[in-house]
């Protein structure tokens, strides 16, 4: 009897030594999409007010971990019976990706520079309708990032045996939200640990110093995320294009692959903005037509 508990716990020892090096693997793998995942999230959860940073950050780590509780079965059950269906969906992600990013840019060339007073007066505005699309955006860029993380994290170890595969991607959802949105959590609380300091010091010597760096650096960290989070969106999408889609991929084969992947999240992302905001003003004319007696 006890040798059968010993044999049961050396396999449980062994599944778990497994697990623990097909996830350093897999975790290593996805490092570069968590590097993305960073930096377009510490963006999307900058910009509230100061009260609000928190409960918003809180409720985008809530959706990350749904997202990623819908996403791992789904995508282990795709794996084992429709694998056709994981390069679908991580397309049609990527189309969304690339609108986003092309999106961002045309705004930022094409819609003047709000003005500081602007600016002051509406991060003063407590709208809650805009913190909460603000976070749906967040939660459905997170789910595309997500998803192709969890499908990296499974092509680690398509070779290990099915429980290994569940832990595995099941260790690197979990590692990936707590580590992404903790970092964001310490950058969105930067001025408020500055201030602190400021305080402690009694606005003298090197704590005063530090606290002032950081209350300075804030904004350059946000803009610089702002900028960091679009080019993640556009090289994210161009990549699940050129090695999602074999054309794409073989297209112009002399040609450098981070050119073709730029152009080609630029171009579906430009065909995407024209026919969803084509399709959004078609929506807008035909309500007001509609409410015209």
């Amino acid at each position: 009897m006890a040798s059968g508990i010993f044999a049961v716990l050396d396999d449980i020892a062994a599944l778990m030594d497994d697990v623990a090096m097909a996830s350093k693997l897999a975790t290593k793998k996805t490092a570069g999409i968590l590097g993305d995942d960073l930096a377009v999230n510490a963006e999307k959860a900058t910009g509230f007010l100061e009260s609000r940073e928190i409960p918003v950050l809180w409720a985008i780590t809530k959706g990350s971990f749904v997202n990623k509780l819908i996403i791992v079965p789904v995508i282990l059950a795709l794996n084992a019976f429709l694998p056709i269906a994981t390069k679908i969906l991580l397309i049609i992600g990527g189309i969304y990706l690339a609108y986003e990013g092309v999106e961002k840019i045309i705004h930022y060339l094409f819609h003047r520079e709000k003005k500081a007073e602007e600016v002051i007066a509406e991060n003063n505005l407590d709208n809650r309708d805009a913190e909460k699309k603000k976070v749906r955006s967040a939660i459905i860029t997170d789910f595309i990032l997500s998803l192709e993380i969890i499908i990296i994290a499974l092509s680690t170890v398509l070779e290990e045996s099915f429980v290994t595969q569940i832990l595995t991607v099941s260790v690197v959802a979990i590692l990936a939200t707590i580590g992404v949105y903790g970092i964001v959590a310490l950058i969105v609380r930067m001025d408020d640990a500055g201030y602190k300091l400021i305080k402690k010091s009694g606005e003298k010597g090197f704590l005063n110093s530090v606290g002032n760096l950081l209350v300075k650096a804030l904004p350059i960290v946000i803009k610089g995320l702002g900028i960091v989070g679009t080019i993640a969106l556009i090289f994210v999408s161009g990549g699940i294009f050129i090695h999602q889609i074999d054309y794409f991929h073989h297209l112009l084969p002399e040609i450098p692959s981070i050119i073709k992947e730029i152009a080609s999240s630029l171009i579906v992302g430009l065909l995407a903005f024209f026919i969803i905001e084509g399709a959004k003003k078609l929506f807008k004319t035909s309500k007001i037509e509609k409410e015209i007696p």
